[in-house]
């Protein structure tokens, strides 16, 4: 049975928080979650200041991470090519993601551009990354489906990822943005990428309501993705989609649902345990 990779985001947890998060607090937090042995920590984000206050902080925040004795890898949001210049000027930084939406709607709410200026961008942060020995990591976005009455069918959403993969691109999650992915579309994309794209990291960054989770994630792994992404706690969402009923899937949820599968994990339970803790006094 295959491993998960495990990709935690105090990043999305974070960045719509009503009050901001002291920087001292979020070192602190996201120092813990480093001991816990997630396999990436999407952790902060270089994007406007004005457009995501809570994150202004990221610069100094990853100059003060301990990476000393860690496993997991970092990874920063960004949203165009200026700040992805600013996030590969650090060597601490591993991955950078980029919200490629397929929903025009979505994309200029978002990044502000259209999703032809999107693919531009791609290919101006993809040559950063091989510049810098960075891996881009694209998270197709409105994957399945969108609010917005926008032209959506799963086999464009497939051929937007075969677009991207011919870009270079080997690392890209399906996203369910504003949670209206069903078992049936999440089924059908998996079981046709993943046999199509043997040599490409396919992931699911879902985002849910609580009851219907795990039949997403269920789906999903049954079809062959093995890279999810969670938050401790649910906490988070996109603060662009303006939907306070769903979320991110609560990680120790997927703990909990790989432990009743007998899914192997390599993750220190005391240092998870120990996190959330800390994020009851982080989220308040």
């Amino acid at each position: 049975m295959s491993a998960l990779t495990l990709v935690e985001c105090p990043r999305d947890a974070m960045q719509g928080w009503a009050h901001f998060i002291p920087t001292e607090k979020k070192i602190s937090y996201l120092n813990q979650l480093l001991k816990v042995g997630f396999d990436v920590l999407d952790f902060g984000s270089f994007v406007s200041a004005k457009a995501i206050p809570q994150l202004a902080d990221t610069a100094e925040v990853v100059r003060r991470l301990d990476m000393s004795n860690t496993r997991t890898k970092l990874l920063a949001i960004i949203a165009n090519t200026r700040g992805a210049e600013e996030a590969v000027q650090y060597d601490e930084i591993s991955y950078l993601g980029f919200p490629f939406s397929i929903s025009e709607t979505f994309q200029l709410r978002n990044t502000n551009k259209t999703i032809a200026e999107s693919l531009k961008q791609v290919e101006e942060i993809q040559q950063l990354c091989i510049a810098h020995n960075k891996k881009l990591v694209i998270y197709i976005s409105m994957g399945f489906g969108n609010p917005y009455g926008d032209a959506y069918n799963a086999e464009t959403a497939i051929g937007w990822f075969r677009k991207l993969n011919g870009m270079g691109i080997d690392i890209i999650a399906m996203a369910d943005t504003v949670g209206v992915a069903n078992p049936e579309t999440i089924d059908y994309i998996y079981r046709n990428l993943i046999p199509e794209f043997p040599s490409v990291e396919i992931g699911a960054h879902f985002h849910s309501t609580s009851a219907t989770w795990e039949e997403k994630v269920q789906t999903a792994y049954d079809a062959g993705c093995l890279r999810f992404d969670s938050s401790l706690k649910g906490i988070g969402g996109c603060p662009m989609a303006e939907d306070e009923l769903v979320g991110n899937i609560a990680t120790e949820n997927i703990l909990q649902w790989a432990e009743r599968k007998n899914i192997p994990l390599s993750l220190d339970k005391e240092a998870f345990a120990q996190a959330m803790l800390m994020s009851s006094e982080v989220f308040i």
